[in-house]
């Protein structure tokens, strides 16, 4: 069996049995004054373009799970120009757990989609938690990636537990949240599944795609770290969509915020 194969089967196919709950939170806005780096065939050269950053708390049973870490809680309430991006966030994650009455302390695991800046700013606040992490990624922090190395420093000393996710990962072992490996962007970049009882199965991007425009166009940013694997992620991101009729929500598209209730409501 090929590695594509193996990739293919790794999604579980049966739904959750366990009581899961589904929350987007609002990890800042990056409004970028050139587009033109998220297309490598310079489709958007020049355009500018606004940004959301979601991060998702997901409850199972009496376990949750943080998914993406948004932009540094250094930056709350301040506006902060880095070359194209004009950062700003109006909220820390902690203060939005805090209006459901989770803790941080609360929060078992934190799963990050990769290790860019505006995805993992916020994951030092939850040095309890057991990081799940693409392997790739997690590889390149600890060989010394400056950006990332500071925030990731109680997994990286071994003060906090670490899983480095080669593929996939069903998180609790269910079949209800699934890491899966979408290599391309990053070397260990992931998409994540959320099966829900009601609103059915929700796929979260990470940033296999920044856009629905990118989304429908196929767009491979020129800063990915292999151009082949993120075509190929993009294949099977879509083929799960499509076999899974799920909910596609893109982490930073404006647009489908709405797709899920708005805080502090959920969707189950």
């Amino acid at each position: 069996m090929g590695a594509a194969s193996a990739l293919l089967v790794a999604v579980p196919a049966h739904a959750q049995a366990a009581d899961v709950e589904l929350w987007r939170l609002d990890c800042g806005n990056l409004d970028v004054s050139d587009f033109g780096e998220f297309s490598d065939t310079h489709r958007y050269d020049g355009k500018p373009y606004k940004l959301v950053d979601s991060c998702y708390l997901i409850r199972h049973g009496s376990d949750y799970l943080l998914w993406d870490a948004g932009l540094s809680g250094d930056i709350l309430g301040e506006q902060v120009v880095e070359g194209v991006f004009t950062l700003t966030l109006k909220a820390r994650i902690v203060t939005q757990l805090a209006q459901i009455g989770v803790k941080p302390e609360q929060v078992r695991f934190v799963g990050i989609s990769h290790d860019h800046f505006d995805h993992i700013g916020q994951v030092g606040d939850f040095p309890q938690a057991t990081l799940l992490i693409g392997a790739g990624d997690f590889a390149t922090i600890k060989a010394g990636d400056p950006a990332a190395a500071g925030a990731f420093k109680p997994w990286i000393q071994g003060t906090a537990k670490v899983e480095a996710v080669d593929v996939d990962k069903d998180v609790f072992g269910d079949g209800s949240v699934v890491m899966l490996g979408m290599p391309g962007h990053t070397p260990g970049h992931h998409a994540l599944l959320v099966r829900l009882k009601g609103t059915g199965p929700v796929l979260l991007s990470g940033d296999q795609f920044h856009a629905t425009e990118s989304f429908e166009h196929d767009q491979v940013p020129t800063y990915n770290t292999d151009r082949v694997d993120t075509l190929a992620s993009i294949d099977r991101f879509k083929r799960i969509a499509a076999n899974l009729k799920a909910k596609v929500v893109i982490q930073h598209e404006p647009a489908d915020v709405a797709k899920l209730p708005i805080f502090p409501r959920s969707a189950r």
